[in-house]
């Protein structure tokens, strides 16, 4: 009976250590998150959402990170076929009109998934 106890006493004391450890990263990742409102990566996602507001009904070509991709933008939104109309934005999405040959779909992108914006007279 005592090796029992032993066993639990020991498996007690590493969930407490893993729970402790685990507290500090909890606490490391919030404090991160509170200070990301004056960090380089905000004011570019300011300063892109600005330059959204300002071209919404025109065509543009979108430039997403790697990471989220869209086949419709990809293939028929930045190409000679087809165009991008910014329809709306706000603070977290933008509404794009993605015109193919195929037809037309309206596609809800997170601002922090486009990586540039670019007029498509502007090239």
């Amino acid at each position: 009976m005592e090796y029992i106890g032993i066993v639990f006493g020991i498996f007690g004391l590493l969930a407490y250590i893993e729970l402790f450890s685990l507290k500090k990263r909890v606490v490391a990742l919030e404090e991160e998150l509170a200070g990301i409102a004056g960090t380089a990566s905000y004011e570019e996602r300011r300063s892109l959402l600005d330059a959204v507001s300002g071209d919404i009904g025109k065509q543009v070509n979108l430039e997403l990170k790697e990471d989220c991709e869209d086949v419709d933008i990809m293939m028929y939104g930045n190409t000679k076929h087809g165009s991008n109309t910014i329809l709306d934005a706000d603070g977290e999405w933008i509404l794009v009109r993605v015109d193919s040959a195929k037809g037309s779909k309206e596609k809800l992108i997170r601002v922090g998934s486009v990586q540039r914006i670019s007029l498509v007279n502007e090239k």
